[in-house]
């Protein structure tokens, strides 16, 4: 009666299983495979086209962080999105076919059969079809409005976890966890509601769908008997019933696809908006300027390189066309760089650009590889980049790959030893690479995770002195060096052989050790304008008092050096592997959606929710059977002496109660999976953020997301339609066998036969379908780490002009994906030529029984083969759904391997500290011990009182884990008291809720100004002002005019849109809101400029209570020479820890010695007055 085949496995995310098509002519695999590969080089192309979220460019103020309506505020959330969840969809769409020839073409000819068999009363049956046809139509549309907006939650709870994933230290390390979770059950929660009203729609769509063809078999029956006055033989009834389940089955059919075709149609408009709204670079827009006598180079590759003219002239760029979503800050919209006359560089030299920060310094730079919007001044504006001798670029927030230090450094360059040795030596990176057990085949990781801030700086260095190039851009790399090893820098690479006869465009703060090395020198003022360009630098600096200011910074400890760096295994690789889950269905992955569905009694759920797959299949057998009884009655009476009213309101009562019991069960069923998803999904965050630091470092955050999303979107759809349909098919296979068995026992053994060998078909098949499916998933997550590395590097990538090469990177891991999906379809066909076989020749060996040896009468026989067929039937879906809930279990396998994971203490009643608690920044420690892992013993401090405290060290003294332990993220032995209160005693969350940390490189959230400072709404707009006051933030803006940050401006994910600078008075800022009595400072101002950090560390000394302590891990000796103490760390161990008044006299003191070795020993005694 209803379509007991599971085509309706459509998931209702939007994603189907490849067991939801059974083979047949339609079977459009080859055709998906093609769509999904083509859509997924299209999105590729169009990222390589389009302006960078500016990840790598300058920390100025006028960096982008432009975005259009394609370019959400997580551009790798949006890309993975669109190449996971909408090239499914298209790839599940492409089925669209079987709608225009196929599906047609079946019901034209069942009709024409039915017609044939019952006469005109078949057309009963289609107009009545076709009466409901608009209701249908009319639900279809809903269902696409619905999925649309439901695809708009989940990108905005997508967004929402990987830019809390990417953010995920500084939420632990504020305390965060339970908040931030609070808010992605918030963004869950939107997107379950639109899930349950989609499912709601389609389970209404499926339902009307296949009842029609049900009571249009009424309706035709009743013409056929009551106005025709035909007999209704049992011949008739099974022939035409025949006939119908084919019409069923199309019209099924054909709702099933339209879903699809609806999802696929609302993926096509996503990826189209993405594609056609991305910004793009000028070089790919077709018409360039509005005239054509403009000249515009991005390169000259026909030229002679070493005479074509090297700069601009007359030029004026600006970062974008347009602002849609305001989330350009006003400084960065109103920014241009203008180049009046011509400005060239010099050839075979070191040009040096400086100017005060937003000046436009990396603008230069950028403008030259492209990467802005150019707008001619004149009709002789050009600007001209000369790429045939080749190009090489190292940006400021240094991009390195996932891969070994040494594959980063060549960077698809042929390896020549005697050059590579030298690069290592003149970068500064032969004693970093003895640290590391597997020395330069050491894997960085995702985004560089085992290396330090210098150490990154100084590959990316080395890359673009490697590289062949003639041209060499660097973007400040010194910012992040500490003095010694800038000196080395300057001294050894910028005056070696390698830089020798090379071009070299150096932006950099550090004007007085550069300058030296320097030939030509390009002066900018705010305005974004040339002030000044000559061979002599203190003609620059003369005209500039406040770059004057900033070429006399302080001397540099060191920068900032993760000593915290975990363990490198002996084989270089810091990352973990994987785990491929290569077994069957666990009960482990199974209890855990069972927990999720039935709660506390789930197995009395599952037991219930069996029985009620047998009470469906009884109706549809009891429906089938009762036709039998009614054709039989015109073997033994007359037509007159048969109550025709009887036996059709008997059948309509049967179909109906059918159709209430399977709509109620289907409902419910629904209910129960949205619960189940909100419930593991809630799990699993929460896991994730109760994780351990160390956990962290060790999975890639792709991975963390890939669980949060991807893994998550299996267990909204696929995993509840395919458990559903397993145990339907189940019951429906016993529940045929023992009809078959109950009419003809003799074939007991046949059907038990059939069922061994179609056990058999089936293991053989799911053992190939799993390695197969096991193969696809493998080649999804590198594609994706693939995307994310491009999308985050996409700048450099394009100077070095390696866009080809990774586009055949990204072609051959498409391809990987895709032939494996084509042959996962051809198994499908080959298992489904197999068990129609068999059940062709079980069905036909039953019927030649029942025909020539058996005695049945001809409605049981009717009966008997229909349930011969729908027997074998169900074996094939059986099979089918059966492989694929095996492979999407692995999606549970996955998550419960999340939950599992180690975890910090949790909290509890006894831990939570007293409401008052802290009065003070008191600070004790005693006999500290400290490790970042097992093992490895950093620190031991025996006593330290808390104020105003400076801490200095090498790489791998101690600093960063003094900051860890002192936030109980790493091991430690010994006790810290914090006001009083031993910080062990204290839960996680209200010992971090008390105190702050401001990183070198703060985390911001996308959103307004306002959500960073308080980002759960505790605070008033006058709190939230006064903190940015106090700050520094308006003394550094010249007026309250456009320019001006306020509370409502937008931020980009990361603080994309704003400089260094402004992320740090922004985390200071944030730190004041907090009040907490505990700052620390981890080498927060090593990467600004002057003015900065001047207001920053005015403003610790000015508005900050005495009551708080700062602890400061020292970059720049300025910063802390008037801290009351200063503590120098050597092999995790206290060395030297009194005034700075009383360290500077001590005799071969190691701060002493950091003293008088600094550039500024003047300034520095003159600071201790």
């Amino acid at each position: 009666m209803l379509a007991n085949t599971p085509t309706t496995a459509a998931s209702d995310t939007g994603h189907t299983t490849d067991g939801d098509r059974r083979s047949s002519p339609t079977q459009t695999s080859t055709a998906a495979a093609r769509t999904r590969e083509a859509s997924s080089v299209l999105t590729w192309q169009s990222s390589l086209k389009g302006k960078s979220k500016a990840s790598e460019a300058s920390s100025s103020t006028t960096r982008p962080a432009k975005k259009s309506s394609a370019n959400a505020d997580n551009l790798i959330g949006k890309i993975t999105n669109l190449v996971t969840t909408d090239l499914d969809n298209m790839q599940e769409g492409a089925d669209f076919l079987a709608l225009t020839f196929y599906t047609p073409l079946q019901i034209i000819l069942s009709m024409l059969f039915l017609y044939r068999i019952l006469g005109w009363s078949a057309l009963v049956g289609l107009v009545t079809t076709l009466a409901f046809s608009p209701i249908v139509g009319y639900l279809g549309k809903l269902v696409q409005d619905v999925q649309s907006i439901k695809m708009k939650s989940t990108d905005a709870r997508v967004q929402e976890i990987s830019e809390a994933v990417g953010v995920i230290r500084m939420i632990k390390l504020f305390g965060w966890e339970r908040k931030m979770a609070g808010r992605l059950e918030s963004k869950r929660n939107e997107e379950l509601r639109w899930l349950w009203k989609l499912k709601f729609l389609k389970m209404a769509t499926e339902l009307l769908s296949v009842s029609l063809p049900s009571w249009s078999t009424v309706a035709t029956y009743a013409t056929y008997t009551v106005i025709m006055k035909e007999g209704l033989t049992a011949s008739t009834i099974f022939s035409s019933m025949a006939v119908f389940q084919i019409l069923r089955e199309q019209l099924h059919r054909m709702s099933w696809q339209y879903g699809l075709l609806v999802d696929a149609k609302v993926s096509i408009d996503r990826v189209s908006d993405f594609m056609q709204t991305t910004e793009l670079l000028d070089p790919f827009i077709k018409s360039q300027t509005s005239s054509s006598s403009v000249e515009f180079h991005v390169s000259d590759e026909n030229a002679d390189d070493a005479d074509s003219e090297f700069g601009f002239r007359n030029a004026t760029f600006a970062w974008s066309v347009v602002d849609n979503d305001g989330l350009l800050t006003p400084s960065s919209r109103d920014f241009r760089l203008h180049i009046d006359g011509e400005l060239l560089f010099k050839r075979s030299c070191i040009n040096l650009i400086i100017g005060p920060t937003g000046s436009g310094k990396t603008s230069v730079l950028m403008a030259l590889l492209g990467e802005m919007h150019f707008i001619p001044s004149t009709a002789d504006s050009w600007f001209n980049l000369p790429r045939q001798g080749g190009v090489a670029y190292a940006a400021q927030e240094s991009w390195v790959q996932n891969a070994t230090i040494r594959d980063n450094i060549l960077f698809g360059s042929p390896y020549d030893e005697e050059r590579y040795k030298k690069v290592i030596r003149q970068c500064g990176l032969e004693h970093d690479l003895e640290l590391f057990d597997a020395g330069d085949k050491t894997e960085v990781g995702e985004r560089g995770l085992t290396l330090s801030g210098g150490q990154k700086a100084r590959v990316t260095l080395a890359r673009a002195i490697y590289s062949p190039a003639d041209i060499i851009l660097l973007d400040d790399v010194l910012a992040a060096l500490d003095v010694h090893t800038s000196a080395w820098i300057v001294d050894q690479c910028f005056r070696g052989d390698l830089v020798k006869d090379r071009t070299l465009l150096l932006v950099t703060h550090n004007v007085k050790l550069v300058s030296p090395v320097a030939h030509f020198v390009v002066s900018l003022g705010l305005d974004g304008s040339v002030k000044t360009q000559g061979y002599d630098v203190s003609t620059a600096l003369e005209s500039d008092p406040l770059l004057a200011a900033e070429a006399r910074q302080e001397a540099v400890v060191e920068a900032k050096e993760v000593d915290s760096t975990p363990d490198k295994a002996p084989d270089g690789k810091l990352i973990v592997a994987e785990e491929i889950v290569e077994g069957h269905i666990t009960w482990r992955s199974m209890k855990l959606f069972f927990k999720g569905l039935g709660g506390k009694h789930y197995v009395l759920f599952a037991v219930l929710w069996m029985l009620s797959m047998f009470g469906e299949e009884a109706l549809d057998t009891l429906y089938t059977w009762f036709l039998g009884v009614w054709g039989s009655q015109y073997e033994t009476h007359d037509l007159s002496e048969i109550n025709l009213a009887y036996y059709i309101l008997i059948l309509s009562l049967i179909m109906g109660a059918h159709i209430t019991f399977w709509g109620s069960v289907q409902l419910y069923y629904n209910y129960r999976s949205i619960r189940a998803s909100r419930v593991i999904h809630a799990e699993l965050i929460e896991s994730v953020f109760g994780s351990t630091l160390r956990w962290l470092d060790e999975t890639p955050t792709a991975r963390i997301i890939a669980r949060c999303t991807q893994d998550i979107r299996t267990v909204d759809g696929p995993i509840p339609q395919s458990l559903m349909w397993v145990f339907n098919q189940s019951a429906g296979m016993l529940t045929k066998l023992a009809i078959i068995v109950l009419f003809t026992p003799v074939f007991l053994f046949p059907g038990i036969g059939v069922a061994i060998l179609g056990i058999l078909l089936g293991k053989a098949y799911l053992k190939a379908q799993l390695s197969i499916k096991r193969e696809m998933s493998n080649a999804r997550s590198p594609l994706l780490a693939h995307f994310s590395a491009a999308m985050h590097g996409l700048v450099s990538i394009r100077a070095y002009g390696a866009q080809n090469a990774f586009s055949e990177e990204s072609l051959k891991r498409i391809d990987h994906y895709c032939r494996a999906a084509t042959i996962s379809f051809n198994v499908n066909r080959w298992i489904g030529q197999r068990i129609d076989i068999l059940g062709a020749a079980f069905t036909s060996a039953l019927a030649f029984y029942l025909v020539y040896g058996g005695n049945v009468g001809a409605a049981n026989t009717g009966f008997s083969l229909n349930m011969a067929a729908s027997f074998c039937i169900y074996i094939f879906w059986l099979i089918r759904i059966y492989n694929e809930l095996e492979v999407q279990s692995n999606s549970l396998e996955r998550i419960q391997g999340y939950i599992d994971i180690d975890h910090e203490p949790k909290a509890t009643e006894s831990g939570q500290p007293p409401s008052a608690w802290p009065t003070s920044g008191d600070l004790r420690v005693e006999n500290l011990s400290a490790r970042y892992s097992e093992g490895s013993t950093q620190l031991v401090i025996p006593y330290r009182p808390g104020q105003r405290v400076g801490i200095v060290g090498r790489t791998g003294s101690g600093k960063s884990s003094l900051t860890l332990a002192l936030l109980r993220c790493i091991l430690t032995e010994g006790t810290v008291y914090y006001d009083g209160i031993a910080t062990n005693t204290i839960n996680l969350d209200a010992l971090r809720s008390n105190i702050t940390i401001i990183p070198q490189t703060p985390e911001l959230l996308s959103g307004t100004l306002r959500q960073n400072l308080d980002p759960f709404d505790q605070n008033d707009d006058a709190t939230l002002n006064d903190s940015l006051r106090a700050a520094g933030l308006f003394s550094l803006q010249e007026d309250a005019g456009e320019t001006r940050l306020t509370l409502d401006s937008k931020i980009a994910g990361g603080g994309g849109n704003l400089s260094v600078g402004q992320r740090q008075i922004l985390a200071l800022a944030r730190a004041m809101v907090r009040g907490s009595k505990l700052l620390i400072l981890d080498e927060a101002t090593s990467a600004i400029d002057y003015k900065t950090d001047a207001v920053i560390q005015r403003t610790l000394r000015s508005q900050l209570s005495d009551d708080v302590t700062v602890l400061t891990v020292a970059h720049r000796l300025q910063t802390i020479m008037d801290a009351d103490k200063i503590m120098v760390l050597e092999n995790g161990r206290i060395v030297e820890f009194d005034s700075p008044r009383i360290l500077v006299k001590k005799e071969n003191g190691i701060f002493r010695g950091l003293v008088d070795g600094s550039g500024d020993k003047e300034l520095l005694y003159e600071a201790l007055g």
